[in-house]
């Protein structure tokens, strides 16, 4: 059985655009490339035609991805966030015991999980670690360096 994705609302319609987008408009811009590297002549020395064809193969690749993660999906539901407890979509404050530091990250499904950007995947040992729990609950996570330990501070929809 194949794992469903998580995502919300929002990132489900940017994938199904970006999905509409590559069978579309970049599908016919990667053929033209391809017809016009042709045009250049003996295609066995012609670097034109071999990069337009590697555009071509990603082009197909990405869109047999989005194909198979737009087959299997979970909407968040944004409307049941809570302010009570660490779930899908929350707006988490934390404080790591060793440094006293705070920092707020939002838990989202493993398709949208850019930590850069504080977006942490449920499925991550920190995203894990911090579903289900209240605030001034302590969420210890399995690090290869030990065990850290946060304190939730705040949880925010």
């Amino acid at each position: 059985m194949k794992k469903q994705v998580k995502f919300t609302q929002t990132h489900f319609e940017q994938l199904q655009q970006e999905l509409e987008y590559l069978k579309t408009v970049r599908e016919k811009e990667v053929a033209d490339l391809i017809k016009e590297a042709r045009s250049f002549g003996d295609l066995s020395e012609n670097s034109e035609y071999d990069e337009a064809k590697n555009e071509q193969g990603k082009l197909f690749s990405r869109i047999t991805e989005l194909e198979v993660i737009l087959s299997n999906y979970t909407i968040i539901n944004e409307e049941a966030y809570t302010t009570e407890v660490v779930t899908h979509g929350s707006r988490v404050t934390v404080r790591d015991f060793e440094f006293k530091e705070e920092e707020t990250y939002t838990l989202v499904g493993s398709q949208e999980a850019n930590p850069a950007e504080g977006l942490v995947s449920d499925e991550s040992p920190f995203g894990k670690a911090l579903m289900h729990k209240k605030v001034g609950d302590i969420a210890t996570v399995d690090a290869p360096d030990g065990k850290i330990q946060y304190e939730i501070m705040n949880i925010e929809k």
